[in-house]
């Protein structure tokens, strides 16, 4: 017996040979899709007038076509931008060049019309979805968990993984969840310059809700070492006090990536979207800040570990493209939401997840322009942070 609920309109809620672009990437990749609303917020308020910065920033953004607009003959490029805007992000889990990636973290930001604001939500890895055929690839469509899209997608007969036509899968699939029509731009983000950004922008402080041990590093930062007689690591745990804290690199991957109740996380995977998400507004807090925007070396440094960090579609526009229209947002007028869901069981065995009714209202107000509304009658989707 399956228990839970179908999605909008029979969608189920939750769960090439080229070289790859993501050798070498850690397990953990999923957290770097914050670093596209980032690059959206900071490269236009930053890099209005300074050209040679934008074009050594442009340079180094990876391009792909994601959404397999090539093949279909994309549309002329338009001279501006105009909201709404509903832009893809997407942080991969590559084992190696041979092995398809998986979608670890899938984030939506919605831009209404006006331009001066955005709504950030997390679709859950593990939304258990109806899985668009894709012929690209020759698969026949299933029903699975929401990052095998990326999987199904990317294969290539004969020839290693494509992350990029695996994205145009992953997006076809969000579109059916969401309602949303057509994404304006996509990124896949690469773990490697997680780290890196971080660091070049000395660090983030962020608020941290409670305390948080660390599943898998030490208190200085070297990998816990693997239980001989089982699962799970041994040793000491780093771990992040409640409250206000400075993070480096290593330490803000760590503390958004812990998903576990006897790690301090009692709501799971749920609770990690949360953490994310208010990792983004303090990492956009931060880029904002004088000690980044007025030194033009660390800009520089900031955004060029951004940029290698990035494979982006704008259908026709850059990156910076995006950032001058985005130039008027803002952390405070980035408002997060928590789409709340549960488990989908079959026979007793656990399938992924779903969404709860009240998110098939949320994406009808999303469709129509009426989230302000709509988030003042159900206040609890929004997440504080």
């Amino acid at each position: 017996m399956l228990v839970g609920k179908a999605g909008r309109g029979g969608r189920r809620g939750r769960r090439g040979g080229k070289p790859s672009v993501w050798r070498g990437v850690p397990r953990w990749a999923q957290l770097c899709t914050i670093f596209g609303v980032v690059l959206m917020v900071l490269s236009g308020t930053s890099l209005v007038g300074a050209e040679a910065l934008m074009a050594r920033y442009e340079g180094a953004v990876g391009k792909a076509d994601l959404f397999g607009d090539q093949a279909a003959g994309a549309s002329e490029r338009k001279s501006d931008i105009k909201g709404p805007l509903n832009i893809l992000l997407v942080g991969i889990d590559p084992r190696d060049d041979d092995t398809p990636p998986l979608a670890d973290a899938i984030m939506v930001l919605h831009v209404p019309e006006e331009l001066d604001r955005a709504y950030l939500f997390s679709l859950p890895r593990d939304l258990y979805v109806e899985i668009p055929p894709f012929p690209k690839a020759g698969f026949n469509g299933t029903t699975s968990k929401l990052n095998d899209a990326m999987s199904f997608g990317s294969r290539v007969p004969d020839g290693k993984p494509d992350p990029a036509r695996g994205f145009e899968l992953l997006a076809l699939t969000a579109q059916k969840v969401t309602g949303i029509k057509r994404f304006d731009a996509g990124a896949i983000i690469n773990f490697a310059g997680f780290r890196k950004i971080v660091d070049a922008m000395g660090g983030v402080t962020m608020n941290i809700e409670r305390e948080v041990r660390s599943e898998h590093r030490e208190p200085d930062g070297k990998h816990r070492k693997g239980n001989p007689n089982g699962e799970g690591y041994i040793g000491p745990q780093a771990v992040y006090p409640k409250g206000k804290q400075h993070l480096s690199g290593w330490q803000a991957l760590d503390y958004v990536r812990q998903r576990y109740p006897e790690n301090g996380v009692p709501d799971g995977d749920y609770g990690r979207q949360r953490h994310q998400q208010q990792f983004v507004k303090a990492m956009a807090g931060q880029a904002f800040s004088a000690d980044v925007v007025t030194n033009p070396v660390k800009l520089d440094r900031v955004l060029r570990a951004a940029g290698e960090s990035l494979i982006f579609s704008g259908r026709g526009h850059s990156v910076v493209d995006f950032g001058l229209a985005l130039k008027d947002i803002r952390p405070g007028n980035i408002q997060m939401i928590k789409l709340p869901g549960g488990g989908v069981f079959e026979n007793g065995k656990y399938r992924g997840e779903r969404f709860e009714p009240e998110v098939e209202d949320f994406f009808v107000a999303l469709e129509r322009n009426l989230l302000d509304h709509f988030l003042l009658e159900h206040p609890k989707l929004v997440n504080k942070g």
